[in-house]
């Protein structure tokens, strides 16, 4: 086989902008959407101005993640971007948070799935057993085929992408025409201050934008990367910001706030107004498709993310073998059985206010590498020195400033309790990087 064929098989198994797009609105759009209108209702029409700044908060992290994609086209993201600005601890304690943030996280998302199936099967509501083995099957079916290469599992994120916005769309969009201007007046239903309230809705709208760095986990599995993912993630990040705007301002104008305060389903309540029934089964639907396409996409990162500190030198090496297809297999069967293990926890009597506690501390976790990657780039140039490098850092810090202060205010916004449990959790780190640098020695 020659040279051309070669680089022409490989480059069959990877994937192209449309994909890695879809990988990064998959992630980015979960379960949460479908219910956040809800907890933002308590604070009316002053929500829309948070919504707006946090989606230019993500809009920054965005532009920062995608100059660093472009300067660093590496498998591990912000663990390389970390590993390279900050040394080799900090980038494993970056790795060591994202990783069992993703596997806590799709934990969540496998129950939240199994949720949302039973507005099909309403058996599944009163059955543990049930619930559990639905999210357990989706966690492995996916698995399975992720196991086929990364075209096989962005091929599904594609297509799940694609079936959860469209209802969103179609509410949003229809939605603008049937607006109740009352339900905005007044502005700000809370008891708060405006600058308050416009901080409290923040912290909460904040979490959904979590996700926009997945592009650059399996950077190596795309093709021209340098060029790819940087697209994929500021045209992923600016259409999430849209949907999630538009979408919020039609749920809050067709459903009464003191209505939506108490919904347990917004878009369900708003799709019902416009269609009826038929509309509570188009947002289910949407909403089966939004955690099944983030399970999907979350898995490929938890296999992912391993093998690259493996390849680092910092995680064994069986967790950096790929098989034939160039897919790190052991790391994403080891970390499926990590997530399924959580998820039998969550179904656990008794467990379900821990399981809570760890979503939450999964949350944070994923924050941390905002925080460090935010301004890896002055570093890391400030260290190469490449061509009119200090126009480049005063470039930097221009955006890595602004989403250092958005990040930082997501860690604030986590409350002290998690700040302190999960400064514990990051810190578990420190015997397994000591481990990992005597082996060096050892072997």
């Amino acid at each position: 086989m020659t040279e051309n064929n070669i680089g022409n098989r490989i480059n069959s198994r990877k994937i192209g902008l449309v994909i890695t797009t879809s990988l990064v609105i998959g992630n980015m759009i979960g379960s949460g959407i479908f219910s956040l209108p809800a907890s933002l209702a308590l604070y009316g029409g002053i929500s829309i101005v948070g919504w707006i700044i946090s989606g230019i908060g993500a809009m920054l992290l965005a532009i920062v993640f995608g100059r660093l994609s472009r300067m660093m086209p590496k498998t591990g993201g912000p663990f390389i971007y970390a590993k390279e600005g900050y040394g080799d601890f900090i980038g494993f304690l970056v790795a060591w948070g994202y990783w069992i943030s993703v596997m806590i996280g799709n934990a969540a998302i496998a129950v939240s799935f199994s949720g949302y199936m039973s507005v099909f099967f309403p058996g599944l509501a009163g059955s543990g057993l049930g619930s559990a083995l639905v999210a357990i099957g989706a966690i492995w079916l996916l698995t399975f085929l992720n196991t086929r290469g990364i075209r096989s599992g962005g091929q599904v994120q594609l297509v799940t992408t694609i079936l959860k916005i469209t209802p969103l769309l179609i509410i949003s969009i229809v939605g603008i025409f049937y607006l109740d201007p009352g339900h905005f007046v007044p502005f700000n239903l809370s008891e708060l201050s405006d600058s308050s309230a416009i901080a409290a809705v923040i912290t909460l709208t904040l979490w959904a934008f979590l996700g926009m760095e997945s592009a650059t986990i399996p950077a190596e599995n795309i093709k021209e990367p340098r060029k790819t993912i940087p697209r994929a993630i500021m045209i992923g990040t600016f259409a999430t910001v849209l949907i999630y705007l538009i979408g919020s301002i039609s749920v809050m104008g067709l459903v009464s706030p003191h209505l939506l305060v108490n919904s347990s389903a917004p878009f369900a309540d708003a799709a019902s107004i416009l269609w009826g029934d038929t509309g509570r089964y188009i947002v289910g639907f949407g909403a089966i498709m939004a955690t099944f396409g983030a399970l999907n996409g979350w898995i490929l990162i938890h296999g992912q993310m391993p093998m690259a500190v493996a390849n680092a030198g910092m995680f064994p090496t069986v967790l950096g073998r790929k098989s034939k297809r160039d897919v790190p297999v052991t790391a994403l069967v080891f970390s499926s059985v990590i997530v399924t293990i959580t998820v039998l926890l969550n179904f656990s009597k008794g467990l379900a206010d821990m399981f809570t506690f760890l979503i939450l501390l999964s949350t944070l976790t994923v924050i941390i590498p905002y925080l460090f990657s935010s301004l890896a780039e002055v570093l890391i140039l400030s260290k190469n020195k490449p061509e009119n490098w200090r126009k480049q850092i005063l470039r930097s810090l221009l955006t890595g400033i602004p989403a250092f202060a958005f990040s930082l205010w997501a860690v604030y916004g986590s409350g002290s309790e998690i700040v302190f449990y999960g400064f514990l959790l990051l810190m578990s780190c420190i015997p397994f990087y000591v481990w990992a640098k005597i082996r060096i020695f050892i072997e």
